[in-house]
């Protein structure tokens, strides 16, 4: 019997979310510090943009945020942001996928430091297993990004950049505990002079988890087989960055990114219940600023995306199957400012798959060579962009994809923009190649969307309200005829997606406030599917984020809701929506000592977001941090 969450309906978290986002002006307390005028985005151009100047819905999440909402995992700290949709497989380091705004999961495009990573073979980028600690700031764009970025970039692209140092020498450290018998601890420092930087992490992270499915064997449920067990986690990973300036002109820089995880959870002895996952990721980047005007980047970077499988009873251990992922990328970039309003920006990029697995697949590596252009420019009032990019895939040949945005600004930080966009994502090698399911005539995904909004960005608050309908051509979905239990996939005729999203933060009686509405309507459009909605995608959610301080002590809560969704295509198996409330204090008894407690899902809803998969009840945290002052 499916679970359902005692909590209020969704509908309800998402009016008192209104409620709390559309104070009227009068009640509304200014304040300067409520305002994100001093952030820059450079994900959605490739270029320095101020995110007031973004054409395209933007987000940044930067390190101080990070530690306000004592997020212990990225999943956590996505949740409930605009546009996106998350589904977990049981709790803490199990698979996570990221949907946002309707398109599926393996539509996002993920950048560490500038480098593309994700699994060729899966398709998608492991959130679960990207450690929160190594994490300076995080920008989200929503909307299609092809033009600039190639495949994969249709439903938005999240960039993560590792943290990096102020000036002068500064260590910091942390520990903490909590339920599930959660041990965690991080440490580094960063060090600046005249010309170089540099930048050291590791952290650890364990849990013995819950019981991440509550699948049967007998009824072939859920991950079809009866563990009633926890199912641990464990990460540990380090970082590197450091750079230098050569001469004023010329700059050089690496970043590292190494995470090593062991993952447990539910499954038969075909899927192994214990895995040991890696995530590495690795560049170098040379800036060479000719003159005022001129502007060159050479970048190149490795990811590593490795998952061995293992099946575990009781002191017997043996091995399943291994899926490594190499992915080489090399990209030359150049800016030309023409006048000092309008900015041209050509360049080139190169990447090369290739996979070793004990699973014989039919190919095992392609490459992709591209070129970009891209305009922007501004007119009084008038802010225009425009990009164009041809891809020369080595499977699927020449693919062009263009992109343009047109922006008004009419006073008192108002701004109306309006952008249109087309994409494609090439199938991943388990798409075409996956023995027992091979689907080798498989065609790249195409979309096409448009997007309008209206925003205010000014000293006090800012909020953005945005539309936006995107078209999916040849979708690639798997279907299970009995008795296939792998699933063919096919290309679907089209699916079309609708929604919008809201999006407000200020200051009132002494509360900094953020709110996050989203809505979506993923319409199957294919034939034989009467328009039914897209798998796993709940129609509606919700954040909202409170903080105040009161002298050396902050308080703050969290609150997310999600409407029902559904785990198929034929809209049969209907998950219920859920709200959770999440709670934190600080006190900082010390100006370099910052003790923290946290309290997450303190009304211990029950709630699936995949059917037959837990999610973690009630849960407690307690940690200590330490951080010098500037």
């Amino acid at each position: 019997m499916q679970h359902r969450s005692s909590v209020a309906p969704s509908s309800h978290l998402l009016a008192l979310a209104i409620a709390l986002g559309l104070p009227s002006m009068a009640q509304a307390e200014i304040a300067a510090d409520a305002t994100d005028l001093d952030k820059v985005v450079v994900t959605g151009t490739r270029t320095e943009v101020a995110i007031e100047d973004s054409l395209v819905p933007a987000q940044v999440i930067d390190r101080e945020e990070i530690e306000r909402t004592q997020a212990r995992s990225l999943p956590e700290l996505l949740r409930g942001r605009a546009g996106i949709n998350l589904s977990n497989q049981g709790g803490p380091g199990k698979l996570t996928s990221v949907f946002m705004r309707g398109a599926d999961s393996e539509h996002v495009l993920v950048l560490v430091d500038g480098v593309r990573i994700g699994s060729a073979t899966a398709g998608l980028a492991s959130f679960q297993d990207l450690p929160v600690d190594q994490i300076e700031r995080i920008e989200i764009i929503r909307g299609p990004r092809s033009s600039l970025y190639g495949s994969e970039a249709i439903g938005g692209v999240i960039q993560i950049f590792t943290r990096k140092g102020g000036i002068g020498f500064a260590p910091h450290f942390r520990i903490g505990a909590g339920s599930h018998n959660l041990r965690e601890a991080s440490a580094g420092f960063s060090n600046r002079g005249e010309r170089g930087w540099i930048s050291a992490e590791g952290a650890y992270n364990r849990t013995d988890g819950i019981n991440a499915c509550r699948g049967s064997g007998t009824l072939f449920q859920g991950c079809y087989t009866d563990e009633p067990d926890l199912d641990g986690y464990r990460n540990v990973s380090v970082s590197l960055r450091a750079g230098m300036d050569l001469t004023d002109a010329l700059t050089v820089e690496g970043h590292f990114l190494n995470a090593e995880a062991d993952n447990e959870y539910d499954s038969s002895s075909f899927g192994g219940n214990e895995a040991e996952n890696l995530q590495r990721v690795a560049g170098g980047k040379l800036t060479w600023t000719a003159s005022e005007r001129v502007k060159l980047a050479l970048q190149a970077g490795r990811a590593d995306d490795q998952s061995d499988a293992y099946y575990r009873t009781g002191a017997t251990r043996s091995f399943v199957n291994t899926f490594e992922t190499r992915r080489d990328t090399a990209a030359l970039q150049g800016d030309f400012t023409l006048t000092d309003a309008q900015v041209l920006t050509a360049g080139a990029d190169w990447q090369q798959d290739q996979i070793t697995s004990s699973t014989g697949f039919m190919v095992t590596e392609r490459s992709n060579n591209a070129a970009y252009l891209e305009y922007q420019g501004r007119f009084g009032v008038h802010q225009l962009q425009a990009s164009v990019r041809h891809d020369d895939n080595e499977q699927f040949g020449g693919h062009a994809t263009y992109g343009a945005g047109w922006g008004m600004s009419f006073g008192k930080g108002f701004r109306l923009n309006a952008s249109y966009g087309t994409g494609f994502k090439a199938p991943s090698f388990n798409d075409l190649y996956y023995p027992g399911s091979e689907s080798p005539g498989l065609q790249p995904e195409q979309s096409r969307s448009f997007n309008l909004g209206i925003t205010q960005y000014v000293d006090d608050w800012n909020w953005t309200f945005n539309v936006f309908e995107t078209r999916i051509d040849d979708l690639i979905v798997f279907v299970y005829p009995p008795p296939d239990y792998l699933g063919i996939g096919t290309n679907l005729d089209e699916a079309r997606i609708r929604g919008a999203e809201f999006t407000v933060g200020f200051k009132l009686a002494g509360f900094d406030v953020a709110t996050q509405l989203s809505h979506i309507d993923p319409r199957n459009h294919s034939a034989g599917y009467d328009d039914k909605l897209l798998a796993r995608r709940a129609r509606n959610t919700a954040r909202i984020d409170l903080d105040r301080s009161f002298g050396d002590f902050r308080v703050g809560l969290t609150g997310n809701g999600a409407s029902h969704r559904y785990d198929d295509l034929a809209n049969m198996t209907r998950l219920a929506g859920y709200g959770t409330l999440d709670l934190r204090l600080e006190y900082a008894f010390h100006p370099d000592w910052t003790l923290q407690a946290r309290a997450t899902n303190v009304f211990d809803r029950q709630y699936e977001t995949i059917a037959w998969y837990n999610q973690p009840g009630r849960e407690y945290g307690l940690s200590l941090r330490y951080q010098p002052g500037p």
